[in-house]
């Protein structure tokens, strides 16, 4: 491969954003991997007085106490049952670690910049880090 070309594939490959993929009920999203500081199983939290029910509490984490957020009641979903494949991802949003509780983690895919498509605007202030899965076109 000449060295042009091999500088073009590089540079198309530096471009593609990894995203982790984990489902909340029968729907799938994804969030930025560079997000995502570890994926640990559902254990009991410390819950926290007077705190909303979608936050389950609090855990230490290697010395830093990290707020635990159950997106299934966030979100409003009749069922949440704590299982197996019940896991908590550990991410970094916006200089904060935050636990989320998600119904289990599938598969680690890579999108293209034309793959990936803008949060349409609600007009209130939502987070974006979070975009459902499969939504390529």
């Amino acid at each position: 491969m000449s060295q042009a070309k091999n500088g073009a594939v590089l540079a198309a490959e530096a471009e593609n954003r990894e995203f982790l993929v984990f489902s909340l009920g029968d729907e799938e999203y994804a969030i930025d991997i560079l997000k995502v500081q570890e994926i640990r199983g559902y254990e009991n939290v410390t819950r926290i007085a007077n705190a909303p029910d979608f936050i389950k509490g609090v855990t230490n984490l290697r010395g830093v106490i990290v707020p635990i957020v159950d997106l299934r009641i966030k979100f409003h979903f009749d069922k949440v049952e704590y299982g197996g494949q019940t896991v908590v991802i550990v991410v970094n949003v916006a200089d904060r670690v935050v636990g989320i509780v998600v119904d289990g983690v599938s598969d680690v895919m890579t999108l293209t910049p034309d793959q990936i498509k803008p949060a349409p605007e609600f007009g209130v202030t939502l987070s974006s880090d979070f975009q459902r899965a499969g939504q390529s076109g």
